[in-house]
């Protein structure tokens, strides 16, 4: 069982509620979908199979000290999902915590893994910020999944996203019953930049609504110059 990973790496998280917390990032390669202002470094993978990875997990823990978690990012992980299904109980044995970043269209491969994730950073894609399909129906199912664990939703906004998508995010948050921070992220470093007034508006459109936890957080590992 071997899955095919663009880097491994140690730095700080910078994107939501555990922005700051130090994390061995484990990037892995590919994604089933195109958002216009992916950021996602493309290049060279590797491929590792379930022992390789933990060793070299392991190998950067010991050189670079203790960490908050391992961060599974991308791409999309979960289209590795038999490899998830051997890796991640060996890397829960071996006393790590597992922080999921995925873009919330997989809810079945989410299924097969959630007792092993313990954070998980979901990303809402909406279809007028990232033109690409409409997600909210595996959003949905993705999210009454992820909800028995520690769960926070983020959304990437731009000049072109429109109300009705943040209403329909607000909407999905709520019906879950649950405290669910909802992270507006501007997008940064491209055409398309958010305002101020209009980020600021879709904040108080989410206050508006009733959700007790609401923010707005941009990429700060950029801010700071780190990966």
């Amino acid at each position: 069982m071997k899955a095919d990973v663009a880097e491994i790496f140690s730095s700080i998280q910078g994107e939501g509620p555990y922005t700051g917390t130090r994390q061995i990032f484990v990037r892995f390669a590919g994604c089933n979908m195109a958002c216009v202002w992916c950021d996602t470094p493309q290049g060279p993978s590797r491929e590792y199979s379930v022992a390789a990875l933990i060793a070299e997990i392991g190998a950067m823990e010991t050189v670079s000290g203790p960490h908050h978690s391992v961060s599974l990012t991308g791409g999309e992980p979960l289209l590795y999902i038999e490899f998830l299904e051997s890796f991640l109980p060996l890397l829960k044995a071996s006393g790590y915590s597992v922080y999921l970043e995925t873009n919330g269209t997989l809810p079945d491969a989410l299924r097969r893994i959630i007792d092993y994730v313990d954070i998980v950073a979901m990303d809402f894609k909406l279809p007028s910020s990232t033109l690409e399909r409409d997600c909210w129906k595996a959003h949905q199912e993705f999210l009454r999944i992820a909800r028995m664990k520690d769960i926070f939703v983020k959304a990437v906004v731009s000049d072109s996203t429109v109300e009705g998508d943040i209403e329909k995010s607000i909407s999905l948050i709520k019906a879950q019953g649950k405290r669910v921070p909802f992270v507006l992220q501007p997008v940064e470093g491209c055409e398309g930049r958010i305002s101020r007034e209009r980020l600021s508006h879709f904040l108080e459109m989410a206050s508006a609504a009733g959700l007790a936890d609401a923010r707005i957080i941009p990429q700060t590992h950029k801010l700071l110059g780190v990966r």
